[in-house]
């Protein structure tokens, strides 16, 4: 492979890291400079395969089916070794895949995390409700874990406990963004709060549609950012086994992630009107009391 096809491969990942993902980009501007073109290729993967099933959505699933195909065959000829040899919907697909050449010279990620994460992606086009939390974690951790522990391949680590940690801050996280998104994903169709959760509270998929605020939600609400807030609180235990240069990393980006709860706190647990996320201003701040914490651990 060219070493400066390569270059331009990663400063992709890198630029499409910086624009979608500003909390993940901010928390690995930390990690060892080695270590950062790797996590970026890897969410560059992520990004694009979203991305282009979301587009492919809108017009057929036929057309979703035949983008993971792609996808597929692709990783399956660099996991063996092989060049990229499929036709892809865009050409910074193809850049995405050479960085992934190269980390996967250098990292074991299983292959079958990718793949995961695909089908996870796919769930978008065909289901737009869960019954039960059961159903919306094996969701979670398709879309999310995955990618965890992926990560971990990356960061290096000390025992397989580890991957137990890491799939649990996918599940946190993923939660968040659900929680997050209420009001976007209403516009979509789909409401990912588990129907089991409505029942329980008196809240009608109706009154969500209809983004109808009211005592009820935010009992709803209160559960939901408490069961992720839980496993935020176990995931914390496995950083400490990562190893040492990356722990402040994945600290700061779990403090980053959880803020995004206090806020929707904050707002009385609104999610409809005002989208939950924290500034540039109170990330430098959160660093100094973050960094202590992790130098401890």
């Amino acid at each position: 492979m060219d070493k400066s096809e390569e270059t331009k491969a990663y400063q992709y990942c890198e630029k499409i890291t910086r624009h979608h993902a500003k909390s993940f980009y901010f928390a690995a501007k930390f990690l060892p400079k080695e270590k950062q073109p790797p996590i970026y290729a890897l969410y560059a993967l992520c990004r694009h395969v979203d991305d282009e099933i979301d587009e492919a959505e809108l017009r057929s699933e036929q057309e979703s089916a035949a983008i993971v195909e792609q996808w597929k065959e692709n990783l399956e000829a660099i996991y063996s070794g092989n060049e990229v040899n499929s036709r892809l919907s865009t050409p910074d697909s193809r850049l995405v895949l050479i960085a992934w050449q190269d980390i996967l010279q250098k990292y074991k990620i299983p292959q079958n995390l990718p793949l995961e994460l695909m089908k996870g992606v796919v769930q978008d086009t065909y289901i737009k409700r869960y019954q039960t939390f059961d159903e919306l974690y094996i969701y979670c951790y398709r879309v999310a874990s995955t990618v965890g522990l992926m990560a971990c391949e990356i960061f290096g680590y000390e025992g397989k406990e580890t991957l137990v940690y890491a799939e649990k801050l996918g599940i946190a996280m993923q939660l968040t963004n659900i929680l997050r998104d209420i009001g976007e994903d209403v516009e979509k169709g789909r409401i990912y709060l588990p129907q089991e959760d409505l029942e329980k509270f008196g809240v009608t998929e109706e009154q969500i549609l209809a983004k109808q605020f009211d005592e009820k939600f935010i009992n709803l609400m209160k559960f939901e950012i408490a069961r992720a807030g839980k496993y935020y609180q176990e995931s914390q235990k496995g950083i400490s086994i990562l190893s040492k240069d990356v722990r402040f990393t994945v600290l700061l980006a779990l403090r980053l992630y959880s803020k995004i709860l206090d806020k929707i706190e904050r707002q009385n647990y609104n999610v409809f009107n005002q989208r939950a996320f924290t500034t540039k201003t109170q990330k430098l701040l959160s660093i100094p009391k973050i960094w202590l914490e992790a130098k401890k651990l």
